[in-house]
């Protein structure tokens, strides 16, 4: 027996507990993983509070991410000991994820831990650091570089524009992080932020072009502030867009893209090809500084990790929040 979180909908009402539950309850897969660290991200909170339908099939253990070690393998490229990491693939939607002592999975799903990256650090980066690092890359094969001009993050303080400011900034960008939180100013520059953008400025009414301001962007938010953050891109500038905070509507028009002429680059890190996947993560581990990530990242123990939830969504939430498992692996 071992514990996880369980999401049930017994009589159409959602339940959610930290519990005991056996490996027989485990999914199909073809290797068994002792989890070492998992988090909480936006799609977590909002599955375990039930504000939107991200489960799938009930019952089910949330957690879209996870570090750990094989346990068990029946997979040809993974062996007992390896040090791997998932992300995405519908793991904690439709197939149990990381928020247990044990997960079992698709070996085609893990991508093994790049040297240099400890279990703890590969889940400070996790889901949202990995998909920053995929839209750094949609930049980079758009053209984007420091030369070009300064790039805006919107939702510059939570996960994904946290480790996007820190990796851009790295790289020698000058970085615009957009926050509706001017108390997290301080965190932004820290993280190499070169200058700070109040988001009521990409909240107003859209215009079909605004006055150029930047070479780039990368945006979780969509709708509203995706539309005037395209307005005010430079000529042949480009935005990646990951995230729909805001809404999954997008009040814009044709002008950016064909009289200035720029391009939206769409980003999706839950069923990206594995190769994409093995390749942001050597970067991550080749190209983030590493001391960044302890002012990211917020601890949650796991039998906090439900209370936690709500504050996800209410906008209380910096960064990343780490769930220790089983940290003793680490060192194992």
């Amino acid at each position: 027996m071992f514990k996880a979180i369980v999401i049930d909908k017994p009589d159409d009402v959602q339940t959610v507990t930290l519990t005991d539950i056996g490996q027989e309850q485990l999914p199909e897969g073809d290797i068994l993983v002792d989890v070492a660290y998992s988090t909480l991200n936006y799609k977590d909170a909002l599955a375990l509070t039930g504000s939107a339908p991200i489960i799938r099939k009930f019952p089910l253990t949330p957690g879209i991410d996870f570090s750990g070690v094989v346990s068990e393998s029946a997979h040809p490229d993974f062996k007992t000991g390896d040090r791997v990491v998932l992300t995405g693939w519908g793991v904690g939607e439709k197939h149990s994820g990381g928020l247990a002592e044990k997960a079992r999975v698709n070996g085609d799903w893990l991508v093994k831990l790049p040297d240099g990256l400890s279990l703890r650090q590969a889940m400070v980066i996790g889901t949202a650091g990995y998909t920053a690092m995929l839209c750094v890359l949609a930049l980079e094969a758009h053209g984007i570089t420091p030369d070009s001009g300064e790039v805006v993050v919107t939702g510059a303080a939570g996960g994904v524009g946290s480790v996007a400011t820190a990796l851009l900034a790295d790289q020698g960008y000058q970085v615009a992080g957009v926050t509706g939180r001017p108390e997290e100013d301080v965190y932004l520059e820290a993280l190499g932020a070169s200058s700070i953008v109040p988001r009521e400025e990409l909240e107003g009414k859209v215009r079909p072009l605004a006055k150029e301001r930047w070479a780039a962007g990368i945006d979780v938010v969509g709708s509203t502030m995706l539309a005037n953050l395209l307005s005010a891109i430079k000529y042949r500038g480009v935005v990646a867009a990951c995230g729909l905070a805001g809404g999954m509507d997008l009040p814009t028009s044709v002008a950016p893209f064909i009289l200035r002429g720029v391009t939206l680059a769409g980003v999706d890190s839950v069923m990206c090809p594995i190769n994409e996947r093995v390749a942001a993560w050597e970067r991550l581990a080749q190209d983030l500084d590493m001391s960044k990530l302890s002012n990211m990242e917020t601890e949650v123990a796991f039998d906090q990790v439900i209370e936690t939830a709500p504050k996800f969504l209410q906008g209380q939430v910096r960064g990343r929040l780490v769930v220790p498992i089983n940290p003793d692996l680490e060192t194992a």
